[in-house]
């Protein structure tokens, strides 16, 4: 039965960007630190890297993952498999990583969060962007899903299945129709230059779910690299708000662990859930005392104008 309850509880989140085997044991710890309630993975772990996901499995947060197309890396395409590091007949590296990550790895799936009141939905896994049906043989192998269409279809029966009435999605890649400038948050900033590189799939899963009247305050992703390859005077667009008051949130900082002389920091995206809708979005810094070095404010809730009549 769904739950119809308002999520009342005011939630401190957690988005990891794409992680590209930047995963330490201090970043645990400053997690605890930061006093997080819930921690989501955007996937892109590094190339088929067992041993980072191992660490994040064993993670004592409430968390939640989708797998990036980086997870999938010797296995999805044919000149990956040609340089794949490890014998094939005898291992298998993408099946080690979901056995890993088990239930919390959601693509194509969902985790209700009951201490939450709030259910995370998972877009397609192992998604590299784009309005082409690629990897049709891992996807036909791995999911029997042939088409975007069938794809839409099972996020949306994710969907049907929560316990809860606020959805919370996650994705490797973003959905379309967030701009299909370079710079915006699922842009295209290759040769040739522009285009909406988001996954449609996701797009028309979110849409069929607003349909449902469930309530949907984040969607949250990474794959598109804030630090863009065609200009450096400006960042990827991080932020955008649906006229349904839906927050769209890029969380790919990459490198997310950096040094500075002998001390490292490490970022994560920070989103405030108050009453069920997004407040503030925040990139974060963490030192090595796991104080907060640096704090970039993305986004704030509009505050309503009361007008004297």
């Amino acid at each position: 039965m769904t739950s119809q309850k308002t999520n009342s509880k005011n939630l401190k989140i957690a988005v990891v960007g794409d992680v590209h085997d930047q995963w330490e044991e201090e970043d645990g710890i400053a997690l605890k630190h930061l006093g997080i309630d819930l921690v989501l993975f955007v996937g892109d772990f590094g190339n088929e890297s067992v041993e980072v996901v191992r660490a994040i499995a064993c993670l004592d947060i409430p968390k939640a993952a989708v797998m990036g197309n980086h997870d999938a890396w010797y296995t999805a395409t044919e000149w990956g498999r040609k340089k794949c590091p490890y014998d094939r007949t005898k291992e298998d590296w993408v099946q080690q990583q979901l056995d890993l990550l088990g239930e919390s790895q959601i693509g194509y799936g969902k985790l209700d969060f009951p201490d939450l009141n709030l259910t995370v939905v998972g877009g397609r896994p192992f998604s590299w962007g784009g309005p082409e049906w690629k990897y049709s043989d891992f996807y036909q192998q791995w999911y029997g899903v042939t088409s975007f269409e069938e794809s839409t279809t099972r996020i949306v029966s994710a969907v049907k299945s929560a316990a809860y009435q606020t959805i919370i999605f996650i994705g490797h890649n973003g959905p379309t129709g967030l701009g299909d400038r370079p710079e915006d948050p699922c842009g295209k900033d290759w040769h040739p230059i522009g285009g909406d590189f988001g996954d449609p799939d996701l797009a028309e899963a979110i849409s069929q779910t607003i349909t449902t009247g469930k309530i949907i305050p984040l969607v949250t992703f990474g794959h598109m690299h804030h630090s863009l390859r065609h200009t450096k005077k400006e960042p990827r667009k991080r932020i955008f708000r649906s006229p349904e008051g839906i927050v769209y949130l890029n969380a790919a900082s990459v490198p997310r662990i950096v040094e500075h002389g002998s001390h490292k920091q490490r970022n994560f995206s920070i989103v405030l859930l108050e009453d069920g809708v997004v407040s503030q979005v925040s990139l974060v810094w963490v030192g090595k005392d796991f104080s907060i070095v640096y704090e970039e404010i993305l986004y704030q809730k509009p505050t309503l104008v009361v007008q004297n009549a």
